[in-house]
């Protein structure tokens, strides 16, 4: 296996976008939707669920749906050691909850760098890989082609005839790289290009 690694062209440039490069990662980051959903439901049906019981024992008429008068005798007789285990749970889940609120998830879209700085656009990681994935296959002798994205790199697997060269390695790399700078994306990195024989 042959491997070429090369600075994508206009790397240098990208260098200088960095503030709209935070920009665009900040506007393309995937909202928490799912988890406060969850948990904005189970607060309200909780909640909600007692204080209707809390009103209709008021009321004379309670609902039966929150054993209020059991949870009352349950804590009157209860000490605190023995609720370690249960406090614990309790805060590791609001950690939890903490935690997927702060953290930002990983967005499904590469930012791509436009003329209005007003403007944030994102190309699917999917379609990023497939359009390099043909570029990359446009080159004379590779059969068959394969991207990946990674943090700082994008790599690029290839499968060609056994008499590949370093010289179509070269190719490969201007080909991806310069499908890459026509796309427009930033934060890519460097393009590193994979190189197997076809029956190996």
């Amino acid at each position: 296996m042959t491997t070429l690694q090369q600075t994508a062209p206009g790397a240098a440039a990208i260098t200088t976008r960095q503030t709209g490069l935070r920009r665009a990662r900040r506007a393309l980051r995937p909202a928490r939707t799912l988890p406060g959903a969850f948990v904005a439901l189970a607060l309200a049906a909780g909640l909600g669920a007692t204080a209707a019981e809390v009103v209709s024992g008021l009321l004379g008429h309670p609902l039966g749906w929150v054993p209020v008068n059991d949870l009352v005798d349950l804590a009157g007789k209860t000490t605190w050691p023995e609720l370690s285990t249960a406090a614990l749970v309790t805060v590791g889940a609001g950690l939890l909850m903490l935690l997927l609120a702060l953290v930002p998830g990983r967005s499904g879209l590469v930012p791509v760098e436009t003329a209005d700085p007003l403007i944030v656009i994102g190309i699917t990681r999917s379609g990023l890989r497939r359009t390099l994935r043909a570029a990359a296959q446009q080159v004379a002798g590779v059969k068959k082609a394969r991207v990946r994205l990674r943090r700082r790199t994008i790599e690029v697997t290839v499968v060609t005839e056994s008499e590949s060269s370093g010289a179509m390695l070269r190719q490969i790399g201007t080909a991806v790289g310069d499908r890459l700078a026509g796309v427009g994306t930033l934060g890519t990195g460097e393009v590193v290009v994979r190189l197997r024989r076809k029956g190996r």
